[in-house]
């Protein structure tokens, strides 16, 4: 499959290069300016030039402000300008042959930033014209506050719950809207970095070299297929631009050391991205709470490389490249907080957990006019874990190669399509994952997909987007495991198709052209998404067709700037529905099906996210995150009260608590930035942390935890950081049994030139 997707992208490079431009008309030239609120030029902001097609060019404004856009077909052009802590309306222009059109941009001081995001639909779009619930955390936003891992960013998305089971590199989960662990695409530069079936662990991804981290709220498998079931983060590496470097050096508490070094820059029709990355810290090493027992084995090491490099073939083509290779240890002492049952066995002081990842992704891209663009992409990824126990070793393994191809059509000013093609071959291996001879023995599935999406628009007022992705997903066949301790009988290939709509809609009740800068939107969306069952459901269960387990979601809001845009408050209401969840049957459930595992669990969310930015005109940024939720339970399929056990309906979903808020401030004064955070959450329904579900039901208690920060910037490219995390030392769990990192202090120095 790799080698069929290499073939089909060469050949597509090929046939583009040589094709004719559609247009012989001369070239035209888009050049302009932006300018700060006072009327002075801005440098290194982000301008983004986008055709009707949606087809995107980028640039960094110079020292005067200045930016061009040359070699362009004549046409009409939509330009954005994204910097932090500023907004500008995006502009129309229009340049003929043989001219240039001219545009000067204003920037106005806003509470939230205008970022163009990939993540949104199949082209790109700025948040304030995408429709879907996309929130842009931006590489400033990383900075100033100091987040060294995404899951601690990703903390500033209210409806996204995240659960570390310990300090630096520990299994971390993400709970999207109230879905469950495994419900959430992840994604860099386009690659999917989840395991077979959805599975992923927050706990290596870290936020050096990253551009942009973008998340989307709700199922998105109308877009992006399989897995984004309850929402999609994708990482953007940064790439391009004015040649910079920079560095980071951190010591702290637990034995905690970061190394980091990277570059990004232009040279003529090449862009290049790369950094490098050490981390490492020696974890809990005091007495476990209320035990005598000294903690060791919470250890942990990690080195990651990423490389971009992005080449401009002439005026109309690209050609991109990403690969990147992590590698990381850590161990694994087990739970030694809570002990509701009096279950613990000690310091687990051997198992301990290495993986190994390398993933990587060609890109083309062709604009054959205006109105009409191409993108092929081809990714892989190579995901291997080892883990050693008082039992044993064992391996695991997911491999996924992708190709995808979509045309992308403007047919009106207002109207624009999207059109394509998508295969994914995926491969998981595993020690326990055995066949008639006791040998291993591969899970492999294809998907193909057909998608298509229309994107309608009007006076700047109203967005319309409507797409649909129809993929049969095959399973390859699996054979029979006589000595399993409950043996598999032969399961045959099997297909389904699965179709997956999303519709949505963004309107501007008022814009922000008015003199006050004001505005008012509302917005809506439906969707459904599906996970396939992982390596491990497929291969312990005498079900033949084993269906994805399925969502269903609808969701609609309102934005409200004030102050000229520097307030904008936000509220969002959902419902999502859990369908043919898979489950063990068991004997208490054995009368509503005839297998060991089967599609008849159900289970429902609903709630409401809010928020609100504040940027004053000193400098000082407040955000505040405050998120409802209800989850519930469902009676299984064809049942009037019965529900997996331990749980009977109406039970809420474990680690997805009520109530979750949050806290963040951050102060630019002169020459130094301070920042301040503090988030806490409901108690939580939980499951003995020794046993699991076996051992039963408890509640974690609610919990709230402050950290500060600060750099003081010694020269431009010099910054002194430190930062307190858990300031007030609070003990705490945010899952049952593992407690969280006491009260620690780290310092480091920050080096960037060319910024």
């Amino acid at each position: 499959m790799a080698r069929s997707s290499l073939l089909l992208l060469i050949v597509v490079v090929v046939v583009c290069a040589l094709a004719p431009a559609l247009s012989a008309a001369g070239p035209a030239s888009v050049q302009g300016r932006v300018i700060d609120p006072s009327g002075q030029p801005v440098a290194g902001a982000a301008v983004t030039l986008r055709a009707p097609s949606g087809a995107a060019r980028s640039a960094r404004t110079a020292r005067d402000g200045s930016f061009a856009f040359t070699e362009l077909a004549p046409g009409a052009y939509d330009v954005t300008v994204s910097a932090d802590g500023f907004r500008a309306e995006p502009a129309r222009v229009t340049a003929g042959a043989d001219e240039s059109a001219a545009v000067v941009m204003a920037l106005r001081l806003a509470a939230l930033t205008d970022s163009v995001v990939v993540s949104a639909s199949y082209v790109d779009v700025p948040t304030s014209e995408a429709t879907s619930n996309v929130l842009a955390i931006t590489r400033r936003e990383i900075a100033d506050r100091q987040f060294v891992s995404v899951a601690d960013a990703l903390r500033l998305v209210p409806g996204m719950t995240i659960a570390p089971t310990g300090g630096l590199g520990s299994v971390t989960s993400l709970f999207p809207r109230g879905g469950e662990s495994d419900y959430t695409l992840v994604l860099v530069d386009g690659v999917k970095l989840n395991s077979v079936g959805g599975g992923f662990d927050f706990g290596h991804l870290t936020t050096f070299g990253l551009k942009q981290i973008e998340v989307v709220r709700g199922p998105q498998s109308a877009v992006f297929g399989s897995d984004a079931i309850g929402g999609v983060v994708q990482l953007r590496s940064a790439i391009g631009g004015r040649p910079a470097a920079r560095g980071l050096i951190e010591a702290g508490s637990f034995g905690t050391t970061r190394l980091a070094v990277g570059s990004t820059g232009t040279r003529g029709a090449f862009d290049w991205g790369v950094s490098l990355e050490r981390a490492s810290s020696d974890g809990w090493t005091d007495v476990a709470p209320g035990s005598t027992d000294m903690v060791t084995n919470d250890d942990y090491r990690a080195s990651d490389v990423a490389l971009a490099a992005n080449w401009r073939a002439g005026a109309s083509s690209t050609l991109r490249i990403d690969a990147r290779v992590g590698t990381n240890d850590r161990g694994n002492p087990g739970p030694f907080g809570s002990n509701p049952v009096g279950a613990f066995g000690g310091i687990d002081r051997v198992s301990r957990g290495a993986n190994d990842t390398g993933t990587g992704s060609v890109l083309f891209t062709h604009e054959w006019n205006p109105q009409t663009a191409l993108r092929v992409q081809t990714t892989y990824a190579d995901l291997r874990s080892h883990f050693t126990s008082a039992w044993g070793d064992s391996d695991a393994r997911s491999r996924r190669v992708t190709a995808q191809a979509q045309v992308d059509r403007s047919f009106a000013a207002a109207f624009s399509a999207t059109a394509g093609a998508a295969f994914e071959t995926e491969r998981a291996d595993s020690t326990y994952i055995t066949g008639a001879q006791s040998q291993q023995i591969p899970v492999e599935r294809w998907i193909a997909s057909l998608f298509g999406e229309a994107r309608w628009h009007a006076a700047s007022r109203i967005f319309v987007t409507g797409g649909v992705r129809a993929s049969a997903v095959t399973r390859g066949a699996i054979e029979a495991d006589p000595f399993a301790w409950t043996p598999r009988p032969l399961l045959a290939q099997d297909q389904l198709v699965s179709v997956n709509p999303r519709a949505a809609v963004s309107y501007y009740v008022r814009t922000s052209d008015d003199a006050r800068g004001n505005w008012s939107r509302v917005h809506a969306s439906a969707g459904t998404g599906i996970r396939p069952p992982d390596a491990f459901e497929i291969a312990y269960t005498d079900n033949p067709s084993l269906k994805p387990e399925r969502s269903q979601s609808v969701d609609g809001g309102f934005e409200q700037a004030l102050a000229g845009g520097l307030v904008v408050v936000d509220a969002t209401a959902f419902l999502n529905h859990y369908d043919d969840l898979i489950v063990a049957v068991g004997r208490s459930l054995q009368d509503y099906s005839r297998y060991r595992t089967d599609n008849i669990s159900n289970a429902r969310a609903r709630g409401v996210e809010t928020s609100a930015a504040v940027r004053t005109r000193h400098g000082l940024e407040v955000r505040v995150t405050y998120t409802f939720l209800d989850t519930e339970v469902l009676a299984v399929d064809g049942s009037a009260g019965a529900a997996p056990p331990p749980f009977v309906p109406g039970d809420p979903l474990v680690r997805r608590p009520r109530h979750q808020a949050g806290l963040d401030l951050v102060w630019n004064i002169s020459r130094a930035t301070f920042t301040a955070r503090a988030g806490g959450r409901s108690s939580v329904l939980d499951v003995e942390p020794n046993w699991g579900a076996s051992g039963g039901l408890f509640h974690a208690p609610g919990f709230a935890v402050a950290d500060l920060g600060g750099a003081f910037h010694v020269t431009p490219t010099i910054d002194v950081t430190a930062r307190v995390e858990n300031l007030f030392d609070r003990p705490y769990e945010t899952v049952l049994g593992y407690p969280a990192p006491r009260r620690s202090f780290t310092v480091g120095v920050r080096v960037a030139t060319g910024r």
